[in-house]
């Protein structure tokens, strides 16, 4: 007989969905045609199949969602969100931003600006179905609640780094102690103010920029705030040829050896690209277990392609980020697919919609330390979910909707979201923001942001 219950006309539960397709990436569950998902508190009470005409538990809001496929939240697991400021102009630069003159760099942004384009990006992520961004720039203490106001999970943290990044696009490569106090200690800081806050919708991480822009006493001194505090580090890896030199010439090895000698490689570790590692590197990479933030769309922007096949067998945690310039996590689905099978040279079981949907979803949970919390569609954890609608021409016929959700979707086909509960974005609008004012604001800061860079010039 089925469980009864728990909720009746006096404790209804908070909201129910009925008649979606579910793809719950939960193993145990897989796809259900016709599903049921039960909320309440925040989390989710029953996940399973609904039979027409089947009761429905009491509740303060019950929707019927037939005609479209809810999966769990995207979690994004490496972006930055201030940097939409360089969006259709970075992408045919070549290399990062921080690096070009002429171009606006973090060091050089003002308070109320990162906190447009901060909410800028966020809105964007939270409008195309990702209800948790990792994301790392400059003015975290201010960014990270106004990321959070938009009703999604915000992990994040000030660069940490000691090299001055204020003279790097000039070719000046110089670290100094004074700096690498500050952003760490800057860190440690955010953590004690915002960890937890916003019913556990905000959280950090310790950011460690990159081997090549964090010394090697800093490295040492982010494992050990590491340890203190109990906290995940991510941090950029082998995102270029130079970078691999830079540490090769200072430390005399390679920037995954410098990591793992210092103590950060490994399931505590999120590395963004990897785009130039050597063999015995992936070999490193693996054998300890690191999580790889992988960024296929904007590597094949820049005409590069991480080593993912091989990453994965190595033993590595493979993830989904969407970096700079764009939030769209299907779109990132449908490039690792496509990029894995580019380095297969052909379709196999290797490359599937489901490895990509799991490396979106609860990979990226794990990656973070939530994978008991998030990343599934799974009685018991939190309530985080996209909802997208299938009654679109490009998303018919459906015949295999994890299919059509990675070859054909688009973020802007997520017609909903739930983080922790809430309903955030409904009919594709933000629930928790005046959307043309963030628009309005964020446009005014990039403008103010690109006149001062190209009078440097």
């Amino acid at each position: 007989m089925p469980t009864p219950s728990p909720f009746d006309a006096e404790h209804p539960a908070d909201l129910v969905i009925y008649g979606a397709r579910l793809l719950t990436v939960d193993p145990q569950l897989g796809e259900i045609a016709c599903g049921r998902l039960v909320i309440h508190q925040g989390r989710l009470v029953e996940v399973g199949p609904h039979a027409a005409g089947e009761p429905l538990p009491p509740a303060r809001r019950t929707l019927d969602m037939h005609g479209r496929v809810i999966i769990p939240g995207f979690v994004n697991v490496h972006t930055h969100t201030i940097l939409s400021m360089v969006r259709g102009v970075a992408e045919d630069m070549g290399f990062a931003p921080a690096y070009t003159p002429g171009v606006p760099h973090g060091h050089e942004v003002r308070e109320e600006e990162a906190v447009a384009l901060a909410r800028l990006g966020a809105a964007e992520a939270l409008l195309f179905g990702s209800t948790l961004i990792n994301d790392s720039y400059v003015h975290a203490d201010l960014t990270l609640p106004a990321m959070g106001e938009l009703g999604m999970r915000v992990i994040t943290c000030g660069r940490i780094h000691d090299v001055d990044f204020s003279r790097v696009h000039e070719g000046v490569w110089e670290h100094r102690t004074a700096i690498g106090e500050k952003t760490l200690g800057e860190a440690v800081s955010l953590h004690e103010r915002w960890q937890g806050k916003m019913d556990g919708r905000l959280g950090v991480e310790l950011a460690a920029h990159a081997p090549d822009t964090c010394s090697r006493e800093l490295l040492v001194k982010v494992a050990e705030t590491r340890d203190a505090l109990g906290i995940q580090v991510n941090g950029h890896l082998s995102q270029s040829r130079k970078e691999n030199r830079r540490v090769e010439e200072r430390d005399g090895m390679s920037p995954s050896e410098l990591l793992e000698d210092v103590g950060l490689l490994g399931p505590r570790f999120t590395a963004a690209h990897c785009m130039y590692v050597s063999d015995s590197d992936i070999a490193r990479i693996g054998r300890a277990g690191t999580n790889i933030a992988h960024v296929p769309r904007g590597n094949a922007t820049g005409g590069r392609i991480a080593p993912t096949t091989r990453l994965r067998q190595a033993g590595a945690n493979l993830t989904l980020a969407t970096d700079n310039m764009h939030a769209d996590m299907v779109e990132v689905m449908r490039w690792a697919l496509i990029m894995g099978r580019v380095q297969e040279g052909e379709v196999n079981d290797t490359w599937q919609p489901h490895h990509v949907l799991e490396m979106a979803t609860l990979n990226g949970a794990k990656a973070l330390g939530l994978g008991h919390e998030l990343g599934s569609l799974t009685p018991g954890k939190r309530a985080d979910l996209a909802v997208f609608d299938f009654r679109r021409p490009h998303l018919v016929p459906l015949i295999n909707a994890l299919g059509n959700l990675v070859h054909t979707a688009q973020g802007r086909d997520v017609e909903m979201v739930v983080c922790n509960g809430q309903v955030v974005v409904e009919g594709g609008e933000l629930c928790l923001a005046d959307t043309p004012a963030l628009l309005a604001d964020a446009q005014h800061a990039a403008e103010a942001l690109w006149s001062r860079a190209r009078a440097q010039v």
